[in-house]
C-alpha cells in the first residue's frame, strides 16, 4: 500500500488507515514453535507481523465505528501486572468506552483479568490500563473491544518473583523512520523467548521532511508527517501516529512488553533539561512548552506507566533476583548543557587543552541530576540481583581518540583520517627518525572525548555512579543506544579499577558511522578504533540491528544482530559478535563467548 495515496482512509489525525500489513515471513523456516505460535495467534485474530484492523462493523447500531489502525502493545511489566496500550481511530465527538481482557492462552478460554476504561480527543484517543492481579513469570494474551469490535491480540509476560534462572532482553535504540525499513523491529518481533524488549530512546525523530536521512524517503514510500518539524503536541502526536502505522513495529509491541525511555529526538536534537541543540526559541518559541508538548505524546503513546510528574521516568524492574534493571534519564530531568569544542580553541585553531579540561571536570556538571543519581545509588544499595543493569541513552565507556582524528570528523580537511593517523603511529614505531615536523606535532596532539554529549562529557557524573557500583561490589553492566553504532567496553574508574563493562547497541534505521566517514572501510575503522581506544573492545560501524542480552547466575552475554539492510523489506540477519562478562569482582571485564 502506498501510505501517501490520498484514495486510501485516512483516521482523524490525518494518517493513512493501514489495512493487512504485509506478512513477515522468516528466512529460515519456522521452528515447530514458532509454527505453533503463529497458529495459535491467528486463532486469536493476529498472526505476528500482520497486524491489521478489527472488524468495524458491530451488531449494536449504538456502538461508534472504531478501528485499531496502531495494533496494540504491552509494557511495564511487575510481577503481577503490566500496562496494555492501544489507540482507537474513530469518528466519534466523546468519550468511547473499551473492554479490555487478559487471558493464559490466545483463545481467551480463561480470561483471568478484565476490566473497562474509556478514552476521548484529549488523549488523541491512546488507552493504557494496568491490568493487575496477574501471576508472575507468566505469559498472557490481552486484547480491546468496544461492543463486538475487537482489537488484534497481543502476547505480554509478568516478571518473575521467584529465583529466575534466565533472563533474556532484545535492546533497541534510534529509529528513524525516513532512513529505512524497521526491518530490525521485524526480525526481533519472530523471536518466541524474550522477557522484555528494551528501548533506550529516538524512537522517532523530530526533523521536518527532507531533514536528517531523507534521502530515500520518497522511493521508501516513507515520508514524514507531518511535513514540518515537531513543535506542537498536534505534531508529537501525528509523527507518532505515522510510526505506530508500521507494521514491523506493531509486530514488535504485539510480541512482548516493552521497557522504554526517551532520549533527545523524541525532543529535539541534543536536548538538555533547558534546552536543546535543534531549538531556536526566537522562531520557535518556549523549549519548556515544546518539552511540555513532546514529554506527553511520549506518555500517550508508549505503553509506560506514567507518574504524576511526566518528567520522572527513572524506574526500576527486578527480574526474579537475577537481573535487576534500573532505566535512566540522562536527557531530560538533570542534564546541564552540552560543551563544544568550538568553544575552546585556541587562536591558532587548536584546541585550548587547559580550558577544556577545567570545564569538563567541573564537579558541579550533572548528567542525572542530584535527585536521580541518589535513587540510583540506594537502587543498587538495595538490589541483591547477581546482574545490576543500567538501561540509558549514551555511552559511558571513555571514548578518547588522537584530536587530529575527531577534529577530521568534525571538519573534513582540519585533521587526519583514522587510517591516516594510524599509518603514522607505524611509522613513529618502525622508522621514528622519518617524521616530518608536521607529522610530530600530529603525533603530540592529546587524545580526546570523541562525544562531549555521551558521559564522557560528564566526566565527574560517570565517576560517581562507577565509584557507587564498586563500593557495593556490584556486577555492573551498562546498555547504551544513541550513535548509531555497536560498541563493547570495559568500564574502569580513574584509578584503573575494573567495575564493569558496557554493551551498547546499533541502531534500527539511523545511519552509523559509513555515512559519516564515507571514505574509511568498516573493517578498517572498527579495527583502528579498538587500537586507538584502550578500553574499547567491540565495535561496528555500519551495520543497523538490536543487542540481545542474556543473562544466566554464571554470565551476561551479549549477542549482536545485524540486518542486511534497511532500504528494503527483503533482508537477512546475522548475529555478528558475542561477547561476555563473568560475575564477581575478579571478572568485571569484557571475554569471549566460550
Amino acid at each position: 500500500m502506498n501510505r501517501n495515496d490520498p484514495s486510501e482512509p485516512r483516521d482523524p489525525s490525518g494518517l493513512p488507515v493501514l489495512r493487512g500489513p504485509r506478512l513477515l515471513v522468516p528466512q529460515e523456516a519456522a521452528s515447530p514453535g514458532r509454527r505453533s505460535f503463529v497458529r495459535d495467534l491467528a486463532l486469536g485474530g493476529l498472526v505476528l507481523g500482520t497486524i491489521g484492523l478489527a472488524g468495524c462493523g458491530g451488531s449494536d447500531d449504538d456502538e461508534p465505528g472504531v478501528a485499531y489502525a496502531h495494533g496494540v502493545a504491552s509494557g511495564d511489566p511487575l510481577a503481577d501486572r503490566v500496562i496494555l496500550w492501544t489507540r482507537l481511530s474513530t469518528a466519534a465527538t466523546s468519550a468511547v468506552t473499551l473492554r479490555w481482557e487478559v487471558a493464559t492462552s490466545v483463545a481467551f478460554s480463561t480470561v483471568v483479568a478484565s476490566g473497562s476504561t474509556s478514552t476521548d480527543v484529549s488523549r488523541d484517543w491512546t488507552v493504557k490500563v494496568d491490568a493487575t492481579g496477574l501471576s508472575a513469570g507468566t505469559a498472557y494474551w490481552y486484547r480491546f473491544s468496544v461492543g463486538e469490535q475487537r482489537s488484534p491480540v497481543g502476547r505480554t509476560r509478568t516478571l518473575p518473583s521467584d529465583s529466575a534462572s534466565q533472563v533474556r532482553l532484545a535492546v533497541f535504540s534510534c529509529a528513524n523512520y525516513p532512513a529505512g525499513h524497521f526491518n530490525v523491529y521485524a526480525e526481533a518481533a519472530r523471536r518466541e523467548d524474550l522477557d522484555a524488549t528494551v528501548h533506550l530512546g529516538d524512537y522517532l525523530y523530530e526533523y521536518e521532511r527532507g531533514g536528517y536521512a531523507s534521502a530515500d524517503a520518497a522511493t521508501l514510500g516513507r515520508l514524514v508527517e507531518p511535513a514540518t518539524e515537531l513543535l506542537s503536541l498536534s505534531d508529537y502526536r501525528r509523527r507518532y501516529a505515522q510510526y505506530r502505522g508500521d507494521a514491523d513495529l506493531q509486530a514488535l509491541h504485539a510480541a512482548a512488553p516493552m521497557i522504554a525511555v526517551w532520549d533527545d529526538h523524541e525532543f529535539a536534537d541534543d536536548t538538555w533539561s533547558a534546552g536543546a541543540g535543534n531549538h531556536d526559541a526566537a522562531s520557535e518559541g518556549s523549549f519548556a512548552s515544546r518539552r511540555a508538548a513532546a514529554a506527553q505524546a511520549w506518555h500517550e503513546w508508549l505503553p509506560v506507566r506514567s507518574g504524576s510528574d511526566p518528567l520522572t521516568i527513572y524506574r526500576s524492574f527486578d527480574f526474579g533476583g537475577l537481573l535487576a534493571l534500573h532505566m535512566l534519564d540522562t536527557r531530560v530531568i538533570g542534564r546541564d548543557q552540552q560543551l563544544d569544542y568550538a568553544s575552546y580553541l585556541s587562536a591558532s585553531g587548536g584546541l585550548d587543552a587547559t580550558t577544556f579540561t577545567t570545564a569538563l571536570s567541573s564537579t558541579s556538571r550533572q548528567l542525572l541530576g542530584a535527585t536521580q543519581t541518589a535513587w540510583l545509588q540506594a537502587q543498587l544499595a538495595a538490589s541483591s540481583a547477581t546482574w545490576q543493569v543500567l538501561g540509558q541513552q549514551v555511552l559511558m565507556g571513555r571514548m578518547d581518540i588522537p584530536a587530529p582524528i575527531l577534529f577530521e570528523a568534525l571538519n573534513p580537511g582540519s585533521g587526519v583520517s583514522v587510517s591516516a593517523y594510524a599509518a603514522l603511529a607505524v611509522k613513529a614505531q618502525i622508522a621514528p627518525a622519518t617524521l616530518t615536523v608536521a607529522e610530530l606535532a600530529v603525533l603530540a596532539q592529546p587524545a580526546i572525548p570523541y562525544n562531549l554529549d555521551a558521559w564522557d562529557g560528564y566526566p565527574v557524573a560517570r565517576e560517581t555512579v562507577l565509584a557507587t557500583a564498586r563500593a557495593l561490589d556490584k556486577n555492573l553492566v551498562v546498555l547504551a543506544g544513541d550513535t548509531h553504532n555497536a560498541w563493547a567496553s570495559d568500564l574502569k574508574d580513574l584509578s584503573g579499577h575494573p567495575v564493569g563493562v558496557e554493551f551498547a547497541t546499533s541502531s534500527v534505521s539511523s545511519p552509523g558511522f559509513e555515512a559519516v566517514l564515507p571514505a574509511e572501510a568498516p573493517a578498517a575503522l572498527a579495527a583502528g578504533l579498538t587500537e586507538l581506544i584502550g578500553p574499547l573492545q567491540y565495535c561496528d560501524t555500519s551495520r543497523r540491528g538490536y543487542l540481545l542480552l542474556t543473562a544466566t547466575a554464571s554470565e551476561c552475554r551479549a549477542d549482536w544482530v545485524y540486518v542486511s539492510t534497511v532500504a528494503s523489506h527483503v533482508y537477512t540477519a546475522v548475529t555478528g559478535q558475542a561477547l561476555r562478562v563473568l560475575p564477581g569482582a575478579a571478572h568485571r571485564s569484557i571475554v569471549a563467548v566460550a
